[in-house]
């Protein structure tokens, strides 16, 4: 359970009074099944590098996966504000589960629900938002990461079907996943995305072992091997890198929620340990480098929180752009690392302990600053829309 009461958690510029009663119900649900289900845990699993049992359907009972997706195909069809309160309790819990969730509802479902035939709607997604079946999302290759314009994985038309060959690395829930969605090339160069299905011969998921990092989620590879994939099973709504980089700009929304709720962890704690730790005769809350600290950490969540509120409102009216949700990600991810990095030495010698959240938490934020766009690139693409200039090549 959580070290700190959850009544401390933090909203300085009363940002509540901006969300309804819905957004709200749904926010404390999230966190009430955190606190049971993750918090008792967690450690224990990062500790030992093994994933949360049962986690997928867990997620699917709460409304986790897809909240988006119209409830037509089993989502929940609410707005952007409340899945970001979903992400933000998530990974108050730990980076692992909401990026299992993440990856789950704006890597795999976003994609069909976008750019699927109605098939492929009706046949998938409801049984991810349920999760009964895990998915997982492929373009990230071995030698390909910040220029997946150069991707390697190709399929072929074979009259009847299609023959995909290449592999996707550092992939999420790749050893446990039922589904892939991966982007590859076709004949003509140009990008598609196939769905992919567990016992495809030919297709194969190595795990990931030695981590230092997300160490309560499962990583792996996704391999193909002349796997032969169903002409039914290509996405239709899109072609070029325009599919998969809209499925990037909806979950690096998602994680610049999460992350919030990450540095909101390390930061109750830290209040709370520095009001009870006591040394030369006072509780070290008492001083000054101290109270700089906190000070500065609630100031960062506080514009986390507010940049992360206008950018939700934006993406409800279909407003928000690629650039603007790239500083958001850039932002949060840069301000929650930093204060678990920082929180860390307010514990001391404890902040090392697996009973304390923070080198769990900082961590798994080292992956999270370099997944679905590195720190650097997303600087580059905001550099970009300032001067118009292309500063990639």
């Amino acid at each position: 359970m959580s070290y700190y009461p959850l009544q401390s958690i933090p909203d300085y510029y009363m940002m509540d009074s901006l969300l309804t009663e819905e957004q709200k119900l749904i926010r404390q649900s999230v966190r009430d099944w955190v606190e049971s289900y993750v918090m008792p845990v967690i450690d224990d699993a990062a500790q030992h590098h093994k994933d949360l049992p049962n986690l997928m359907k867990e997620l699917g009972a709460i409304g986790a996966l897809g909240p988006y997706i119209p409830e037509e195909y089993g989502g929940a069809g609410l707005d952007q504000i409340s899945y970001g309160l979903i992400m933000q309790e998530l990974e108050r819990g730990d980076s692992a589960v909401r990026s299992a969730a993440s990856v789950q509802s704006s890597l795999v479902m976003f994609p069909i629900n976008e750019f699927g035939s109605e098939e492929q709607k009706k046949k998938y997604l409801p049984k991810l938002a349920a999760g009964e079946f895990i998915g997982s999302f492929g373009l990230t290759e071995p030698n390909h990461g910040s220029d997946p314009g150069a991707m390697e994985t190709h399929f072929s038309d074979e009259g009847d079907h299609y023959l995909l060959n290449g592999a996707k690395m550092w992939i999420t829930n790749a050893p446990v996943c039922d589904i892939a969605v991966v982007w590859a090339k076709n004949s003509e160069g140009k990008v598609q995305g196939l769905i992919v299905e567990r016992g495809m011969e030919g297709f194969t998921t190595p795990e990931t072992h030695n981590k230092w990092s997300l160490r309560a989620s499962r990583t792996g590879e996704l391999v193909f091997s002349n796997v032969k994939v169903p002409k039914e099973n290509l996405l239709p709504g899109v072609t070029g890198l325009r599919g998969p980089l809209s499925c990037l700009n909806s979950a690096r929304y998602g994680i610049s929620w999460g992350v919030i709720g990450a540095a909101i962890d390390c930061y109750c704690t830290a209040v709370q340990y520095s009001k009870e730790r006591k040394q030369f005769g006072k509780p070290i809350g008492g001083f000054q480098l101290q109270q700089k600290k906190l000070a500065e950490f609630l100031t960062e969540i506080t514009k986390a929180q507010l940049l992360c509120i206008q950018l939700g409102n934006m993406k409800n009216n279909h407003t928000a752009t690629p650039a603007q949700i790239s500083m958001a990600k850039r932002n949060n991810v840069k301000m929650a690392i930093d204060i678990a990095r920082e929180s860390r030495q307010i514990l001391g010698g404890m902040g090392i302990m697996g009973e304390f959240p923070m080198m769990r938490h900082a961590a798994n934020l080292e992956s999270v600053i370099t997944y679905e766009g590195t720190h650097d690139i997303h600087l580059l693409i905001t550099g970009m829309d300032i001067t118009g200039m292309n500063a990639f090549s």
